[in-house]
């Protein structure tokens, strides 16, 4: 059932709340990950692995279960042996790439519990990189999960936006004000809309986002809500860390604002990756905010750099009730991102 709306009762959850399930897609395209495709899906199945958190004895998943898109029998065979005892769910879906945080739906829920997917516009990151089928993810998977599908005109990529699941939206001017994404609609338009959709009430808005970042500096990979009042975003790491300014500046505005309750974020800082370079010398947006809150696990992205511990123990610190784990997600950030912009979550919510 599709409903197309403006203003909805629906609100977007806290990624820390009960997920019914978390949406993936397998790496399959070969003519864009080239010789990291084999890499990118052992750190795919890293990371399945201890999402879906199988109980040894009773041989079934504790955390995620995990639907997961395929677009053709090899590609569910492949994936089919690296998953295996992981319970999880192969959806024959065609799509571009494997960016589920922007193509697929935003879950929503109501007061009552209701679980909806809110649909929005998609243009390839501002038409930067347009692949077949991505503009239809959306919508396929929202028939898949059987939930009413709430369509919006705006176009919103889910890692420009990161809620605290009490009516605190945060975002980048960067990207959410950028021009190749809804030249018509000004801030004002842009806010409301944002609000209106995903149940916001007060939007905080930072600056730029990360060195090298094609997504026009999304949110999740600068700065993340892990409770009501709290933030953690990185600090400087080395003398040469590329996003020194951007890292000091991020943790300066955050510590001058309230969320929706009138309460002052509480700000925590973990290392920042600091200078992580492509194989042609490049800088990389790397970074350790961009980790994932399933159920039992939280799982955040590490480069091979002398940073991976400090950060995924104080990465720990923020998630007492989960357990926390590291995987070296270097193949999967080639394709421009890591692990939160490879999943969607879907709340636990009412039929």
């Amino acid at each position: 059932m599709v409903i197309a709306v403006s203003v909805t009762a629906f609100r977007q959850p806290a990624e820390w709340t009960p997920h019914a399930a978390t949406w993936v897609a397998w790496p399959s395209a070969a003519d864009l990950w080239l010789e990291n495709l084999a890499p990118a899906q052992k750190a795919f199945a890293e990371m399945c692995a201890v999402l879906a958190d199988v109980d040894s004895s009773t041989k079934t998943p504790r955390g995620e279960v995990l639907n997961v898109l395929v677009p053709d029998d090899a590609s569910e065979a492949a994936a089919t042996s690296m998953l295996s005892g992981l319970g999880v769910v192969f959806r024959r879906v065609p799509f571009g790439d494997i960016w589920l945080r922007d193509t697929a739906p935003i879950f929503v829920t109501d007061e009552k519990g209701h679980v909806a997917a809110a649909r929005f516009g998609f243009n390839g990151w501002g038409n930067k990189y347009v692949l077949d089928h991505d503009d239809a993810v959306s919508a396929r998977i929202g028939e898949l999960a059987g939930h009413p599908q709430l369509v919006h005109s705006l176009v919103l990529e889910g890692g420009s936006i990161d809620v605290d699941g009490e009516g605190t939206i945060l975002t980048t001017r960067q990207c959410l004000l950028n021009v190749n994404r809804n030249a018509a609609l000004d801030a004002g338009a842009i806010e409301r809309a944002v609000k209106d959709a995903l149940g916001g009430e007060k939007m905080l808005w930072l600056g730029d986002g990360l060195i090298n970042d094609h997504t026009d500096g999304h949110i999740d990979t600068i700065a993340r809500f892990v409770r009501p009042g709290a933030v953690v975003c990185m600090k400087t790491t080395g003398v040469d860390d590329p996003n020194a300014e951007i890292l000091e500046r991020i943790a300066s505005d955050l510590s001058g604002m309230t969320d929706a309750r009138g309460r002052r974020l509480e700000v925590v800082q973990v290392p920042s990756p600091g200078r992580v370079l492509s194989p042609d010398g490049n800088v990389m947006p790397a970074s350790y905010v961009n980790f994932y809150i399933g159920n039992t696990t939280v799982v955040v992205p590490t480069y091979g750099v002398p940073s991976d511990d400090e950060a995924v123990s104080a990465i720990a610190t923020l998630f007492p009730g989960r357990r926390t784990v590291g995987i070296d997600a270097r193949a999967i950030l080639s394709g421009g991102g890591a692990f939160h912009c490879i999943t969607q979550q879907e709340p636990r919510g009412r039929s």
